[in-house]
């Protein structure tokens, strides 16, 4: 293949960013599911 340093590692070091933010964006809640009140709200008291 002959390939030189950074033709074919920065596309596979890549992947896994990508994987990671793709992860991030799936499982990180929204405000509303965290219960985060908005400016002027009163907080929502949840039980531990």
């Amino acid at each position: 293949l002959n390939l030189r340093l950074g033709e074919g590692t920065g596309a596979a070091l890549g992947i896994s960013l990508v994987e990671a933010g793709v992860k991030i964006l799936m499982e990180m809640a929204t405000f509303a599911d965290a219960g985060v009140a908005e400016k002027g709200e009163e907080p929502v008291k949840r039980e531990a």
